[in-house]
């Protein structure tokens, strides 16, 4: 029988806790459920208000994956959910309001992806994401490359310029906007994509052909269309073992080009506690509306 525990207030079912999901390191399904309760305080307010997707991995990253956006059976009846529209029709969608919906939600042992969107203002984004994703041979290293020079070029266009890992192999750039609709942070992300493959055409491309990407980081900003989600700030990963999409520091992200040292921007989810404790949530400032950005005029 699973174990029932009592997170403020609701009764939850937690499954399997002695499982091993990440074989690699050993990393239990208890330790996933205590590194998000772990993160929850800076996890909680990325998540609030957005539709989540799950990618779920009930037998580890090794196992059968798949993702879900709809509201799964046996959702219990206090999870709030969001009526999203989507071109195949009319679905409801989780939102990760509070402690014990992020319980439930891992428990079913998700990765977490979110829109740059919230539930109360579907397509209007308020935020802009690039995903820079390396092309082997080409890794995090050269994505580093890549995301200094796109933090520069969003400085001098008067944006504030946040950055984390992906948790994968790449890092993801984010800019706190004024709403603004999807399609016309589309189509800004694309521009600044394309001014990074002419300004660096040995290091980067922005079309997603897969044979103009070895060797070449891939900025994707198509992350930015309504329809699209990314993976949340702190989520962790199905990887072989237990990584975290986790927010550095533009020093962090210098000293991995300098230094050319990859390991640097990997963190595992017993690495993150110390990391909040010692940083506070570096992607703060994204939940402020008074930090966004206006976008350039068009053309």
């Amino acid at each position: 029988m699973s174990p029932i525990t009592e997170v403020e207030g609701r009764r939850l079912s937690l499954s399997n806790l002695d499982k091993v999901l990440y074989p690699a390191s050993g990393f239990t399904k208890g330790e996933v459920l205590h590194y998000y309760a772990t993160a929850a305080e800076v996890l909680l307010p990325h998540l609030r208000d957005r539709p989540v997707s799950f990618l779920r991995f009930p037998d580890g990253p090794e196992g059968e994956r798949f993702f879900a956006k709809n509201v799964p059976p046996g959702t219990p009846t206090w999870v709030r959910t969001a009526e999203v529209r989507r071109s195949d029709g009319v679905s409801r969608q989780i939102l990760v309001q509070d402690l014990p919906t992020l319980m439930w939600a891992a428990n079913l042992v998700t990765e977490f992806h979110t829109p740059q969107w919230r539930a109360d203002a579907p397509g209007l984004a308020d935020r802009l994401v690039l995903d820079l994703d390396p092309g082997p041979p080409a890794g995090v290293v050269e994505a580093c490359e890549a995301a200094l020079w796109l933090r520069e070029r969003l400085v001098g266009d008067g944006f504030e310029v946040y950055v984390k890992t992906s948790g994968s192999k790449g890092l993801h750039i984010l800019v706190p906007l004024r709403p603004a609709p999807s399609a016309d942070v589309t189509a800004y992300a694309k521009g600044l994509a394309v001014a990074a493959e002419r300004a660096l055409p040995r290091l980067v491309v922005h079309r997603m052909t897969r044979s103009l990407r070895p060797g070449k980081v891939f900025v994707d900003f198509s992350q930015n269309a309504a329809a699209k989600t990314t993976a949340t700030p702190y989520t962790l990963r199905a990887r072989a073992e237990p990584t975290v999409s986790t927010p550095v520091t533009w020093e962090e992200v210098s000293a991995c080009a300098d230094r050319r040292e990859a390991g640097l921007l990997v963190f595992l989810a017993p690495e993150v506690g110390p990391r909040i404790e010692r940083y506070g949530d570096l992607l703060g400032p994204l939940l402020d509306p008074g930090r966004g950005g206006v976008l350039p005029p068009a053309g």
